[in-house]
């Protein structure tokens, strides 16, 4: 046989094309970690001011002026509801200037991210350096001593993410990415319900009480763990029912490539540029992220939202897995002919 014929053989069109879908992958997960993480700068944080009189509306002006926008300020009366809304998360900081004296206070929580945490003391340092003044930072809600960097969090959901894709993989490579029926498709879907109640469990219990990394509920993390593997585990499932194998593929461009980056991970959301803090919140990784945070760090304030975001993956896979089962099975049954009849035995 002639060289070409066995390369022919050896690699089918089909393999081709996904060896070129494999690549097309690779190329995306480069230029989304970097374009997302290569220089990270704030822009249009969060944060308020607190001062008496009109110094606070004075000093929430030039915040707002500084080039580039990295803060969003708001004024607010005291400091008691600063220290609320920064343990609520609806801001980032919080500036208490203090005009009798020549020191102001930065409350600041660096359980949303030491990243974050680092680049307002740099924004803030450099504006009471030019009004000859110092800041002294408050930190009200503290990274634990063995989270570095404010990352356990985030490197919990990523491996709650890989095992929900994974597991639906095997599934798919074990069995046919496609179900043959509905039963196959519930059959499916309830293994994988298992599992994610397994792996929630399991991450919830490594990350908390074995490696004292997370602080926070185990009920809580792994309520949340296992919503988020079936969430990613029930998306694969409808992506494979929909496209077969490559449906892995889309997963992976979902969850990974599109996910990892813009999760508010390795740098929160207002470092990140516009792109990848638009559509972070709205992927299973940035809102169990976020959700394992505040669980952690914040009492749990300001989950519903992404609870929602995880819920509605998690059903949407279930309806697009089962029906998409049912059109294509429904298509096949009208593409049949009808049975012959037999006539009867005399």
């Amino acid at each position: 046989m002639a060289f070409m014929d066995e390369v022919k053989t050896a690699v089918t069109p089909r393999a081709a094309l996904l060896v070129f879908g494999t690549l097309a992958l690779q190329l995306l997960f480069i230029a989304s970690y970097v374009g997302a993480l290569h220089h990270p700068e704030p822009t249009d944080v969060k944060v308020a001011v607190v001062a008496p009189g009109g110094t606070a509306d004075r000093a929430a002006a030039q915040l707002r002026r500084l080039p580039g926008g990295p803060l969003s300020p708001r004024v607010l009366p005291d400091e008691a509801a600063a220290r609320r809304q920064l343990l609520d998360r609806d801001v980032d900081a919080a500036l208490i200037v203090d005009p009798r004296g020549s020191t102001d206070t930065l409350l600041v929580a660096s359980g949303q991210g030491t990243a974050e945490t680092s680049a307002l003391l740099n924004v803030f340092g450099q504006v009471e350096q030019q009004q000859q003044r110092a800041l002294r930072p408050v930190d009200v809600a503290p990274a634990s001593p063995r989270d570095a960097d404010g990352l356990s969090s985030f490197y919990l959901v990523v491996g709650w993410c890989v095992g929900g894709y994974l597991c639906a993989a095997i599934l798919a490579v074990s069995a046919g990415a496609r179900p043959a029926n509905r039963a196959r498709a519930l059959i499916r879907l309830a293994t994988t319900a298992l599992y994610a109640i397994a792996g929630g469990l399991l991450g919830a219990v490594i990350t908390g009480p074995v490696l004292d990394a997370l602080p926070g509920s185990v009920w809580a993390l792994w309520g949340l763990g296992a919503l988020t593997v079936f969430a990613v585990g029930a998306a694969t499932l409808a992506f494979q029912t929909l496209f077969g194998v490559v449906g892995i593929g889309v997963a992976i461009l979902v969850v990974v490539i599109g996910g990892n980056p813009s999760a508010g991970g390795a740098f929160p959301l207002p470092l990140l540029p516009d792109f990848w803090r638009a559509i972070g919140p709205a992927l299973p990784v940035g809102a169990a992220t976020w959700t394992a945070r505040s669980i952690a760090y914040f009492r749990g304030s300001a989950v519903t939202g992404p609870l929602l975001v995880l819920s509605a993956w998690a059903l949407g896979g279930i309806l697009v897995s089962m029906a998409a089962v049912g059109l294509r099975g429904g298509r096949r049954g009208a593409a049949e002919p009808p049975a012959p009849r037999h006539a009867a035995a005399p």
